[in-house]
């Protein structure tokens, strides 16, 4: 089987630079799987991307050499292994606020005896190279996102389960959960509060001998988060990139094009 490369790169202690897809589109997957990302993951939870999505998409991705993982969109056992057999090498599970759910969740990502994972993977045998069955339990990802009041209560818990490879945090949701409306939800947290939080997540994770992962809204703020210690940064995703290189480029020809006409107008006023 090939391996995962999210891990090796883990194993030389090096963080994961990690792209996020919401646009269910095989072409425009291809081409951010193109950039340089270690990881690429589809969102199939808030994207607009379902199973029929999703597959294409894990298609068109495979020659660029990035490990493929997706957001299920809830700690469901058919979306997960869905996702799983359809080339997935890793899965990052919402709403993870027990000890309980992620034992659950864990169980639907490995084969017994180690979890309850049906066998039956039809693109991943194609996808993922030979001896699959007897390697997919150690070269797949399991995270769970903490992104609720509770789930940062129960953290310790949570990290304590067997075959969960880490956390991912959600900034948005974690700061809905934890402060509620008194901040706006998003990304790239400034709060101190917030902050301590994200930084106890990460700690209590390390302790705990696993991987913190977090999303972040740009790259200034991900390289932040590596210096603190993650291990694997999200920066944006394909959404916000091309509506941001969009706005810059009309943004852009605005300006030059009302620049041209105000000297346009004088020119020809002075020409009079």
């Amino acid at each position: 089987m090939i391996k995962n490369g999210i891990k090796r790169l883990w194993a030389d202690g090096k963080p994961v630079l990690n792209g996020w897809l919401s646009i269910a589109n095989p072409f425009s997957a291809e081409i951010m799987a193109a950039q340089g990302y270690d990881s690429v993951t589809i969102d199939m939870q808030h994207g607009a991307v379902g199973y029929d999505g999703a597959l294409p998409m894990l298609q068109a991705m495979r020659a660029s050499g990035a490990t493929l993982m997706a957001r299920v969109p809830w700690l469901d056992p058919a979306d997960i292994m869905k996702a799983l057999d359809a080339g997935a090498y890793g899965v990052i599970c919402p709403m993870i606020n027990t000890r309980e759910e992620a034992e659950r969740l864990v169980s639907y990502v490995r084969y017994p005896p180690h979890g309850v994972r049906s066998f039956g993977p039809t693109r991943a045998l194609f996808a993922t190279g030979p001896n699959y069955a007897n390697e997919a339990d150690d070269e797949i990802i399991c995270l769970a996102m903490i992104e609720t009041a509770q789930a940062y209560r129960n953290l310790d818990e949570i990290l304590e389960t067997p075959g969960l490879d880490g956390v991912y945090i959600g900034p948005a949701d974690l700061t809905l959960g934890l402060q509620g409306k008194k901040y706006p939800p998003g990304f790239d947290r400034k709060e101190p509060e917030m902050i301590e939080a994200i930084r106890h997540i990460l700690d209590r994770t390390h302790k705990a001998g696993k991987r913190a992962a977090i999303h972040n809204g740009t790259a200034e703020y991900a390289a932040q988060a590596v210096g603190w210690g993650f291990d694997l940064v999200t920066v944006s995703n394909d959404v916000r990139l091309l509506a941001g290189a969009a706005e810059a480029s009309v943004k852009k020809f605005r300006e030059l094009t009302d620049q041209s006409h105000s000297r346009g107008e004088a020119d020809a006023k002075g020409g009079y």
